[in-house]
């Protein structure tokens, strides 16, 4: 580790990086030289990823790999890891059947089994996207819980037997609106995949898809959750309520987070 010094965060303060110090307080740890921090610095006020560069990302008390090219975990959507735990964890039973789509690093699903885990739950976790860097990331993160991880798009990819079994499907579907995306940050928009951010005009394109499929694939009394802004949800309600399952809106004013889930019936 090599001692970072007020230049470092002031560059950083500079080029808009909001936690300046503790930012540059990683990436002395991250340098072995003062050379290799000084490349650091540079591609970080350049716009890459804070993430990218240390290789890794901060979610849920969790080191999770991530790699350039890859869709970084936001910290608002460990408000959907709460709300699936919390689902996930009553009543009492066989092992949970954990889906994550649109999975990028593997985060959320890591998240939740570990979570899940440690509220004495057992889980068994399938994962899923379309961006191969992403699913190489989601492998590396996932292998320890020997879960599955298939490349393709949405549903397409994963085996048949899981349809109808899945008591909690996490979606964190990219719901940008088209419009939008050039007003994202560039590190955004220029480092992850657009197909991790880009929803389609009104942002809703793909949770209209995984709705729609999303009761072929949930098990009696499963739920499916996904994140949406909080004027796209009255939308995603009206989408989930169509797709035959039962609504409600969550948030979170600390997080800033809207999470959407949407509940099979039971058999009862």
């Amino acid at each position: 580790m090599i001692g970072s010094d007020p230049d470092i965060v002031a560059a950083l303060r500079a080029a808009g990086c909001v936690f300046a110090e503790d930012e540059a307080a990683l990436l002395s740890e991250a340098a072995s030289t003062p050379a290799e921090l000084h490349a650091l610095v540079t591609q970080r006020t350049s716009g890459i990823p804070l993430e990218h560069l240390l290789g890794w990302a901060e979610f849920r008390g969790l080191r999770v790999a991530v790699e350039p090219g890859v869709f970084v975990p936001r910290q608002r959507t460990g408000f959907l890891v709460e709300q699936a735990v919390a689902l996930g964890s009553r009543p009492p039973g066989d092992p949970r059947v954990v889906l994550d789509l649109c999975c990028g690093c593997g985060a959320l699903g890591l998240a939740v089994v570990t979570e899940l885990a440690r509220a004495g739950v057992r889980a068994r976790l399938t994962a899923s996207d379309i961006e191969p860097a992403a699913v190489s990331c989601a492998r590396r993160n996932l292998a320890p819980l020997d879960a599955r991880v298939y490349e393709g798009d949405l549903f397409a990819p994963l085996p048949a037997q899981l349809a109808g079994r899945v008591d909690l499907l996490l979606a964190n579907t990219p719901y940008v609106p088209t419009a939008r995306i050039t007003g994202m940050p560039p590190e955004a928009r220029e480092h992850e995949p657009i197909s991790a951010l880009d929803g389609g005009a009104d942002g809703l394109d793909v949770v209209r898809r995984v709705a729609a499929a999303a009761p072929s694939w949930l098990a009696p009394g499963g739920h499916l959750l996904v994140e949406s802004s909080e004027e796209q949800a009255p939308v995603a309600v009206d989408v989930f309520a169509r797709a035959g399952l039962t609504p409600r809106v969550v948030e979170s004013e600390e997080l800033y987070a809207t999470v959407v889930i949407g509940s099979r019936p039971d058999r009862t």
